[in-house]
């Protein structure tokens, strides 16, 4: 393939322009606002899980308690109904009365264990009640520090973005400037060789695989002709002459 040295030239500066790009996609991908918010993410998720673990956990209580509640008051009613017999006199009879007053003591007895059952239950709801308050605070807390890192992420990239932007319209002019066939086959070496398309040799040295170059090639390339498109025989890239090559 033949073109003039100043258009082999001009390649080196769609490569710089091409690795400019790279670098800033490259930068895009791995701003660490994005680790950031990753993080953040399943932080709120297993904060979000404790949250309603914690929440169902006293929902279930609740019930408990409300049952509690419940018991205690048909046991309290019990008992008041009896001590108001006790209390009437109505009832004479010694077995009658002995049997109503062991009720009155079962029923107090009862009592006690219920009211003490739905004391724990309270404690219990207390405690859940104090570590969900926490776990709310902390969720709201993690939640801020990932909304301003996605603030930070979104000001980043549009920074980059119109970087970008700028490089990219300075790539399509130069592009348009290039013959089609030598651009074509920059970008199918530059597709296959981890972006670079085309390297400078400098002091006898591939600036593309940073190999120097052997006698033997280092004669071949100073015999070609200056509007030869010549390539590294290690790297396979467009090799660019330049007055710093050493030739």
């Amino acid at each position: 393939m033949k073109a003039d040295p100043q258009t082999q030239l001009r390649l080196l500066d769609l490569q710089a322009l091409d690795t400019a790009l790279d670098r800033l996609a490259a930068r895009r991908r791995t701003l660490p606002e994005l680790a950031t918010i990753a993080e953040r993410d399943q932080t709120l998720e297993s904060l979000e899980t404790d949250i309603v673990r914690i929440r169902t956990e006293i929902g279930d209580i609740g019930r408990v308690q409300r049952r509690l509640e419940n018991e205690i008051e048909l046991v309290r009613g019990r008992a008041e109904r009896d001590q108001a017999r006790l209390d009437s006199g109505q009832v004479s009879n010694p077995r009658e009365l002995e049997n109503l007053q062991s009720e009155l003591a079962s029923l107090a007895r009862r009592q006690g264990v219920l009211e003490d059952e739905a004391l724990e239950k309270m404690e219990a709801v207390e405690e859940l009640e104090n570590r969900l308050a926490k776990l709310v605070e902390e969720k709201e807390r993690v939640a801020a520090d990932r909304q301003a890192a996605v603030q930070r992420r979104d000001r980043l990239f549009a920074e980059i973005d119109l970087e970008a932007a700028g490089r990219r319209a300075e790539r399509d002019a130069l592009v348009s400037t290039l013959p089609e066939p030598l651009v074509a086959l920059y970008e199918r070496i530059r597709s296959s060789s981890g972006g670079v398309g085309a390297a400078a040799l400098l002091r006898r040295r591939c600036e593309g695989c940073h190999l120097e170059l052997s006698g033997g090639d280092l004669r071949a390339v100073a015999a070609a002709p200056a509007d030869e498109v010549v390539r590294c025989e290690e790297c396979r890239r467009i090799l660019v002459r330049t007055p710093e090559s050493g030739l």
